[in-house]
């Protein structure tokens, strides 16, 4: 059955002397593989709408289960600000890396959305970081692990509340207080507002160092202590964040 699906290419596998295979991240259907063939011939229309990170329309005969042929891509955004920038390109490869694995536990539209609007915010040079640490929060919930973000997670306790702790989960009050790290009270406030905000109506971002230092130390604790992801993308991202400091 032909079909037209949106989509995001997030692999692209060589095959025999001139095809390739794509797995693509549609709304619809989730990640299905595509079999493009002549796809690396230097003739093909197919080279150079088939490399990863292409978001566009794809237009192929639909195999539930199989790789299903690609007739066409009409693309969508050419995301030229991400395929252009050795810091975009790292930040994306995590996002998509970290999406597969989401993928994998939850098949969900509203997944797609989040994960489509971050990678065009990301091409229209909003801070990377920060979206990277809001979609990050949101997967959360699709990863079976979500935040408690009303109380302090060891006691309950909806007062009070004084830092955020990747080994404790989350909140924690003052009466619950031993030798955790005390973030900044704005800091607090900001992991909120990260899984609250709606991406797609993000225009600006502009947040002190610290807080988004702070926020980012606590989701790689959490991250590591609760999901049991290793991504070798975030090793590399974590390289070049410390080449640009």
């Amino acid at each position: 059955m032909q079909k037209i699906v949106e989509g995001f290419i997030v692999q692209e596998t060589p095959y025999k002397e001139t095809s390739k295979i794509i797995n693509v991240y549609t709304k619809e259907y989730g990640i299905i593989g595509m079999i493009c063939k002549g796809a690396k011939s230097m003739k093909s229309p197919l080279r150079a709408l088939t490399t990863k990170f292409t978001y566009g329309y794809f237009n192929i005969i639909y195999k539930e289960d199989k790789l299903s042929p690609l007739i066409s891509v009409d693309l969508i955004d050419n995301l030229s600000n991400i395929k252009t920038d050795l810091t975009l390109i790292s930040y994306t490869s995590y996002l998509t890396e970290l999406i597969i694995q989401v993928v994998k536990q939850e098949r969900d539209e509203k997944v797609y959305e989040i994960f489509i609007n971050t990678i065009l915010k990301l091409n229209q040079n909003l801070d990377p970081a920060i979206l990277t640490n809001i979609l990050e929060i949101k997967m959360l919930d699709y990863l079976g692990v979500s935040l408690n973000l009303d109380s302090c997670n060891l006691c309950g306790n909806k007062t009070n509340i004084v830092t955020i702790d990747g080994d404790v989960g989350g909140y924690v009050c003052k009466n619950c207080l031993t030798n955790e790290f005390i973030v900044k009270p704005n800091t607090i406030k900001m992991l909120r507002l990260y899984y609250y905000v709606d991406i797609k109506s993000i225009t600006d971002l502009k947040i002190k160092d610290e807080t988004k230092n702070e926020i980012n130390n606590f989701l790689n604790r959490y991250y590591e202590r609760y999901t049991g992801l290793y991504l070798k993308s975030k090793d590399f991202l974590n390289k070049i964040k410390e080449m640009e400091n």
